[in-house]
């Protein structure tokens, strides 16, 4: 079993199926996460190394401080020079500055308690300005019109916030 930031990864799971334990990391996400820190899609927890550990603890517990990018994806081992046929320009095409990406996404993820805390002020904030939603969060209804006659207990069981604060 490996723990990163007091998240048990279990060791018989693929890696980025066990990211997925993070509050607010998905499998799309978990993904990313394993191709930003090379490890493969079939690897397993108890197979990574020390180095993919650091790697992946580093960038989980601070993503817009972590190591940009790579500029160039990493070559495969069985890849050889000048293998790859280059084809020509096809037509009148500009030779201009490339163009600039979105960027790296990954850099703005908010995890575990960080996200927690922004869900919970944007709840706040919605109830401070008294919007239909701070409403319903205030008085433990659902949100986003559901029934409320029969189908309103889980709402009022997940929706519920401290009142004497």
């Amino acid at each position: 079993m490996v723990h990163i930031l007091g998240v048990l990864l279990p060791d018989r799971q693929l890696a980025k199926f066990a990211l997925t334990h993070f509050y607010g990391v998905g499998r799309g996400t978990a993904a990313k996460i394993c191709a930003r820190a090379q490890v493969h899609s079939r690897c397993r927890v108890r197979n990574l190394n020390p180095d993919q550990i650091i790697s992946l603890t580093a960038f989980l517990s601070a993503p817009s401080a972590a190591d940009p990018l790579p500029p160039y994806p990493v070559a495969p081992p069985s890849y050889a020079l000048g293998t790859a046929s280059v084809a020509p320009p096809v037509g009148n095409v500009a030779a201009g500055p490339p163009k600039e990406s979105a960027g790296d996404k990954l850099r703005n993820i908010r995890i575990m308690n960080e996200l927690r805390s922004e869900i919970r002020d944007n709840i706040a904030h919605q109830r401070m300005i008294g919007s239909y939603v701070g409403r319903r969060h205030a008085m433990g209804l659902p949100v986003r019109g559901q029934n409320t006659q029969t189908n309103a207990k889980t709402a009022k069981k997940l929706n519920r916030m401290e009142r004497y604060a």
